[in-house]
């Protein structure tokens, strides 16, 4: 079978089992819609298995195929079809989506047993795996629209499941705004595209673009800097990010899926898919770069001081996403992209863990309250040191390689690119505080009630449902929280999902040594052909004085943290009081929500309400009711015409011949 057989496949599975679910909710019982959407989701990996063999059976030039089901459009010089485009870069993010994916639709299983929306929930989980795989294989920019689009609203169902929930509902709405401003990037860059180049397919416009464009020109500079308000707002990048920690009132599996495979990768892979794009515009790829740095360091700041396991876990998944759009902007597209799909191990696996000690804790989130869970859940535990070694960047582990790549690609670039590397680090170094200020505050110590409660019956805590963000009272008649509460000790899929993943956030990176191997480099080399971006190399020697440098700082920031918050655990506090504006700062998430109530949110409402009481009242009402009138005086003319009388109508059409004559006569004249 071809590459681009397997793509269709891969695509086609998701949509059957969200289909499949969706109608037979009624009928199907609930392990069985459990079942049917992991198996329908391992079944699009297995397909993307198949697309990598047959990828690798062929020439590395090769490697690239178009296929389409039908012209979706064409008219007057427009030809879109339905196709898809099959590359390394597409099954490579085909695989790293589908394969996660699974995982995380396994642990679903087990996790979300107890809830009412069961079946809903795998209905849409189904879908969301769907659109970002049609997200990534799509073959022209028609096509991405509608997969990044697809990929907005899912969130928003998955965001708002728990739709009784004030917070929930809020936070999927949010997230759904702020997407559809990147939406509206995306369609203008679609469309000045089509307008220069003519076309809107990948392989035309990627082959015409650097005969077309001359180096910064501004048609070339403004399409991907549309592009880029897409891929920060899917990608939560300042200043588009704030629907991101608002997405942490999904179920844990959403945000696990949301953080890990999906939705905020789209950015990094939509900059790698359009690099010669950006290559061309080598102002927007700074941009890019410098945003994904402050996104880097500024996320990390609020990492340090969130109380909340859940949001503390996503500023650092944005801080990382900024690693890996720095990554691809500066040209270390290879090692973005290793550094997206090590992420997504450890992202997962820190999730998933952190649902099942939510669980323990009766849907507490708040590490004020826990300790010594190391004790209480032995399995969860190991898991959960397994992913905060990954994103510290302990040496050996996945991210360890993947993160210290792009910053050795920074330096080998030199110049100003030497900031990136510099600051990275910094960044580096309050990655693993962050990380293991989670694991010292969680895990050690004396076990808090919840915890003693697991240690002494075996029992899992439960109290009356209630909101854990607001305290309020929970309407239960959705399923949150459900009569149970499950955590890995004692379900065997959740087991089996997180210990993969801890597998392979210790050992994944190894497929990528510097000196040693090189797979995910060389699978990808053909998508950057002809970069002469892609073309700069770090020595071995910079390689491994990087790996060096961020071993020793992925040490230290675990010290650190270690003296914190468990050998002298006043510190933190005396720190707080000491720098207290800083930690205020930080707390309230550098105010961003504020500044975009205030510069964005509460103008757009006075304007509202102005064209309300000003335009609207008497300029539309006026035009209607002025038109109204007149209609209905045009009316009383004809009712009063439309006698009934013959030779009324008669008389009427003779003088209408006879004005025509006149006019005639006159003309002619």
């Amino acid at each position: 079978m071809s590459a681009t057989a397997w793509a269709w496949l891969v695509l086609l599975f998701p949509l059957l089992g969200s289909i499949v679910i969706g109608v037979g909710f009624h009928a199907l019982p609930q392990k069985v819609a459990g079942i049917i959407g992991t198996v329908s989701i391992a079944l699009a990996f297995a397909c993307g298995i198949g697309a990598l063999l047959s990828l690798l059976g062929e020439d590395p030039e090769a490697r690239h195929h178009a296929s389409s089901l039908w012209d979706y459009a064409s008219v007057a010089g427009l030809d879109i079809k339905l196709g898809i485009f099959v590359d390394p870069l597409s099954v490579f993010m085909v695989l790293i989506v589908t394969g996660v994916s699974t995982l995380i639709h396994l642990y679903s299983y087990g996790y979300m047993q107890s809830d009412e929306g069961y079946h809903r929930f795998f209905s849409y989980l189904n879908f969301f795996v769907f659109s970002m795989l049609l997200l990534v294989l799509a073959g022209n920019f028609v096509l991405l629209t509608v997969g990044w689009a697809f990929v907005g609203f899912a969130s928003y169902a998955l965001i708002s499941f728990w739709y009784r929930r004030e917070t929930a509902t809020r936070a999927g709405m949010k997230a759904f705004v702020i997407n559809v401003v990147g939406d509206i990037g995306l369609v203008l860059a679609a469309f000045l595209i089509f307008r220069e180049l003519g076309s809107f397919d990948y392989g035309t416009v990627f082959e015409k673009a650097p005969e077309v464009f001359t180096t910064n020109e501004w048609t070339i500079t403004a399409i991907c800097l549309l592009l880029l308000v897409g891929a920060f707002a899917k990608s939560a990048q300042l200043p588009l990010h704030t629907w991101l920690p608002d997405a942490m009132e999904g179920p844990t599996p959403v945000s696990s899926l949301i953080h890990a495979a999906t939705m905020v990768t789209a950015g990094v892979y939509l900059i790698a898919r359009t690099h010669v794009l950006f290559e061309l515009a080598p102002t927007a790829a700074d941009i890019a770069a410098f945003v994904g740095l402050a996104t880097l360091l500024v996320a990390a700041t609020m990492a340090l001081v969130m109380t909340d396991l859940k949001r503390a876990i996503a500023y650092s998944t944005m801080s990382q996403i900024g690693y890996m759009i720095m990554g691809v902007s500066i040209g270390a597209y290879s090692a973005g992209m290793f550094h997206l799909m090590t992420h997504a191990f450890f992202k997962a696996l820190l999730f998933m863990a952190a649902g099942s000690i939510i669980a323990a804790m009766a849907n507490d989130q708040n590490i004020d309250r826990m300790s010594g869970f190391g004790k209480a859940m032995r399995f969860t535990s190991i898991t959960f040191v397994c992913g905060a070694l990954a994103l510290a960047a302990f040496p050996g582990t996945s991210g360890f390689f993947s993160k210290d790549e792009i910053l050795a690609f920074a330096e080998a670039r030199g110049g100003m690119y030497l900031i990136f590397t510099v600051l990275g680090y910094v960044g580096a170094l309050m990655t693993a505080i962050y990380s293991f200020r989670l694991v010292f505050r969680v895990l050690p110590g004396r076990p808090c009630k919840e915890a003693q409660e697991l240690i002494d019956t075996g029992h899992v805590a439960h109290e009356a449902p209630k909101n854990p963000a607001t305290g309020e009272p929970e309407d239960t008649d959705v399923g949150f929280p459900g009569p149970e509460h499950h955590i890995a000790e004692q379900s065997l899929p959740m087991r089996v999902a997180m210990g993969v993943l801890a597998v392979l956030a210790l050992v994944g990176g190894l497929i990528q040594i510097p000196g040693v191997d090189d797979v995910v480099t060389k699978f990808l080399d053909p998508v950057w052909e002809g970069s002469p971006l892609a073309a700069i190399e770090p020595t071995l020697g910079e390689d491994y004085t990087g790996l060096g440098i961020g071993g020793v700082i992925a040490l230290l920031g675990i010290g650190i943290a270690y003296v914190l918050y468990v050998r002298r655990p006043e510190l933190p506090r005396r720190l707080e009081q000491r720098l207290r504006p800083l930690h205020t700062l930080f707390a309230n998430k550098w105010y961003f929500d504020e500044a975009i109530d205030f510069l964005v949110v509460r103008p757009a409402l006075a304007i509202g309400r102005f064209a309300n009481r000003t335009f609207e009242r008497f300029v539309v009402d006026g035009l209607v009711n002025g038109t109204a009138e007149t209609v209905r005086g045009a009316g009383g003319v004809v009712r009063a015409v439309q006698s009934g009388f013959v030779r009324s109508y008669a008389l009427l059409l003779i003088a209408g011949f006879a004005g025509l004559a006149l006019y005639f006569l006159l003309s002619s004249s």
